[in-house]
């Protein structure tokens, strides 16, 4: 897959998996590229682990069935992120 298409996944999936997800994310149009692409790669990776039961790095294309796994893979991968940098508030 190209770049242009990657960015335009990225953008896609990340747009709306932060839209999906509770709270309020930052990160402006850069982060959302990022959490996308990383989305692509973490849903690609699931689905065809799923599916063939061997685990390898893929990403989702350009399709809508892509898109739906990249934004699957966005979620996770938010979920994944609030958990590591949640701090828990002791005063």
């Amino acid at each position: 897959m190209n770049i242009l298409a990657w960015i335009v996944l990225g953008l896609i999936a990340g747009a709306i998996a932060k839209a999906i997800y509770p709270g309020n994310q930052g990160g402006g149009i850069l982060g959302t590229l990022i959490l996308g692409i990383i989305g692509a790669f973490v849903g690609g990776s699931v689905y065809n682990l799923l599916t063939t039961g061997s685990l390898s790095l893929t990403a989702a294309g350009l399709s809508i069935g892509g898109i739906v796994v990249a934004v699957i893979g966005a979620i996770i991968a938010l979920a994944i992120y609030y958990a590591f940098t949640r701090r828990s508030a002791t005063y």
